[in-house]
């Protein structure tokens, strides 16, 4: 039994490490910034989940396997919360993702007409000062 679970907890660990150093990689040479949030996505949700799930087979006790199972739910609920938050942010501040190239045969994410009013038009700094009406 100590075998299988050496060899589950192993094929785990390599996994997760493997997943991680692609995932790094992808942060390194993707071209933008929606790409690299994706290769960041991949190591926060499953690299880490597949070492932690390997470390719970090489941890044996039940409290180090409870707690590994809390960090595991704390990363999978706040990662893709935080991936989504930071994208709609780049969204709102006009970041173009880059895959409408000239010649590149993808049609443009964002459109002037379609992004809408500039989010930012209406802060203190760029703001026109109307008229009073007296």
């Amino acid at each position: 039994m100590d075998l299988l679970l050496d060899g589950l907890s192993w094929i785990c660990l390599i996994g997760g490490i493997v997943i991680s150093v692609i995932g790094a990689l992808g942060m390194l040479r993707l071209p933008d910034l929606f790409s690299r949030m994706h290769a960041a996505g991949m190591i926060d949700t499953l690299g880490i989940g597949l070492i932690l799930i390997g470390l719970m087979f090489q941890g044996g006790g039940f409290l180090v396997t409870i707690k590994l199972v809390f960090i595991l739910l704390f990363i999978f609920f706040t990662s893709p919360a935080a991936t989504h938050a930071l994208a709609k942010a780049a969204l709102h501040g006009r970041v173009k993702p880059e895959v409408d190239k000239p010649g590149s045969g993808h049609m443009p994410l964002l459109d002037e007409e379609d992004s809408g009013p500039n989010p930012f038009a209406g802060t203190p700094d760029n703001r026109e000062k109307e008229p009073s009406k007296t």
